[in-house]
């Protein structure tokens, strides 16, 4: 074939170790990911992978013991290789007494718990996926890792140089026309000189330069981004230290049109000088 091979990362191991949260870094890197698919559907997705369009070639699956014939059928049908597949088994190990705490903390009930204590499952889990354990690709032990350092941990390991960037989404938009309801955070500019009731101005936007000329070069102005900048230099590592993927900063004028479009252009410009993904849309600016 002369596509790139299919990458298929299978995500694996104890109840409680962090598959979930595996899966979902997974996807944020541009995996089409899919979780507890059962053994038997192995075989059909990869050859259908092989002939459909796939963004990107890659999954990432999570296959464990919920799935009643995954063990027996694990070794005949996952461990079969193909020349135009690439596959990984990723298998998250975890201490006995660090899951029972989890379990408690989360009052989920163990998979395998249906006669028992959840001790007693997480031991019959264990030895169960012992030999499954000898044949992982890659194993890892997230006894002491939150969530948030497995996210981190998997992007370094299994990301692309472009998939740990952060995604900063800069929106405009005009409050009489209602709030956004994506946005994490919202600042209103409407402090900001108005071009709307500058006559040669009033038809045009931000994009133009001269309405942002207008809006930008003025004290006030100058101000407010001498506040503004540092505080996203700051907020920005914080919200990645949290396992964010993306921050969407809403800027509100009242129609849309003049003041939040050229805020948000500039700063487009400020954070383009930072290691982020940017997009940029302007909601409301052909809004009458």
């Amino acid at each position: 074939m002369n596509s790139p091979k299919l990458q298929i990362i299978i995500i694996t191991g104890l109840a409680g170790a962090g598959k979930s949260t595996a899966l979902n870094a997974f996807e944020d890197m541009g995996y089409y990911a899919i979780d507890n698919l059962p053994v038997f559907l192995l075989r059909e997705l990869q050859d259908k992978a092989g002939t459909e369009h796939l963004p990107n070639r890659r999954l990432a699956l999570v296959m464990d013991c919920r799935d009643p014939s995954f063990l027996p059928s694990f070794a005949t049908v996952v461990m079969q290789t193909s020349s135009w597949v690439d596959k990984e088994i990723l298998f998250l190990d975890c201490d006995e007494e660090v899951l029972l705490r989890r379990y408690s903390q989360l009052r989920r009930q163990h998979p395998l718990a249906t006669a028992g204590t959840i001790r007693e499952a997480i031991s019959r889990e264990k030895k169960t996926l012992q030999p499954l354990l000898s044949q992982a690709t890659r194993v890892l032990d997230t006894s002491r890792v939150t969530p948030h350092e497995l996210a981190r941990l998997l992007r370094r390991i299994y990301g692309s140089p472009d998939a740990d960037r952060f995604t900063v989404n800069l929106l405009s938009f005009g409050f009489k026309h209602g709030l956004p309801a994506e946005t994490d955070t919202i600042w209103d500019v409407r402090f900001l000189p108005n071009p709307y009731f500058v006559p040669e101005l009033k038809s045009f936007t931000g994009l133009d330069e001269r309405v942002a000329h207008y809006v930008l070069e003025n004290e006030t102005s100058r101000r407010f981004f001498t506040l503004l900048e540092p505080m996203l230099e700051f907020l920005i590592p914080q919200y990645r230290t949290e396992g964010k993927a993306q921050l969407t900063i809403g800027i509100g004028c009242t129609g849309g049109k003049h003041r939040s479009v050229a805020v948000v252009e500039l700063l487009k410009q400020f954070l383009s000088r930072h290691n982020v993904k940017l997009f940029v849309d302007h909601r409301d600016i052909d809004k009458p």
